[in-house]
């Protein structure tokens, strides 16, 4: 054992949302967890935080005054792999399932347990964050090509004959889920398990959000899908039909 290793560096955590008392809640219980907590109450505010701050996850509100959480989660998404989870007062799918397809990890509805969201965290932390620190779980093995789609696991790319597809980190862990076993149909709980982690909780119809992006990137017709294709009643695979 190296005695004089530096101790892990604290989970840096961005908290965005405009109820003061929520902020406070929030922040008190990361930074009780061990979190180095920033907190901003607008959505121009979170940019500018999240470019200075540099953090591990961004706790992010929905309904934001100016730029709202939609907005400010795509933006995010050009400069940073932050982990998002999203807030929402709304309980219907529509705003869940928008949240989602600009980059969110996940998502709670308000009002939640601080508990669960730093379990959630937690959960998402675990996950690698690149090919050098990828785990067993993570997605290994060679490069796979179905038709014109290149999927390098190494390297964390994925092509289109020689176009780069842009895919956040939990598109392309699922696209590389699915592509280390061509032709297996594998079911959400098992992407789940494999992506998220076997101890995450929550709502396995967030698997569906990642493929349907993945899907819109790739330019994958799901009516008439070249690479992934939906197993009715099962879930998902790749290769050909």
């Amino acid at each position: 054992m190296d005695v004089d290793a530096a101790p892990p560096a604290p989970v840096r955590a961005l908290v965005v949302d405009d109820e003061p008392a929520l902020v406070r809640a929030v922040s008190g219980y990361l930074q009780r967890e061990g979190f180095t907590v920033a907190a901003v109450g607008d959505g121009e505010s979170a940019l500018t935080a999240a470019r200075t701050a540099a953090p591990d996850v961004v706790v992010l509100d929905l309904m934001l005054p100016g730029i709202d959480g939609i907005e400010v989660c795509r933006r995010l998404r050009t400069f940073t792999d932050a982990y998002v989870i999203m807030l929402t007062a709304r309980a219907d799918e529509v705003d869940k399932l928008i949240g989602l397809s600009v980059g969110a990890d996940d998502y709670l509805t308000k009002p939640f347990s601080p508990r669960e969201l730093v379990a959630r965290i937690r959960t998402m932390l675990r996950r690698p964050r690149s090919a050098a620190t990828a785990g067993d779980a993570a997605p290994t093995g060679g490069i796979r090509r179905i038709g014109s789609l290149t999927v390098d696991p190494a390297a964390r790319e994925v092509r289109i004959d020689d176009r780069l597809v842009d895919l956040t980190r939990t598109e392309f862990d699922v696209l590389a889920t699915l592509a280390a076993r061509p032709r297996q149909v594998f079911s959400r709980r098992q992407l789940i398990d494999a992506v998220w982690g076997t101890d995450w909780i929550g709502d396995e119809h967030l698997v569906d959000i990642h493929v349907g992006h993945a899907r819109r990137k790739l330019d994958d017709d799901p009516a008439d899908p070249r690479y992934i294709r939906t197993v009715r009643g099962i879930g998902y695979r790749m290769g050909p039909g």
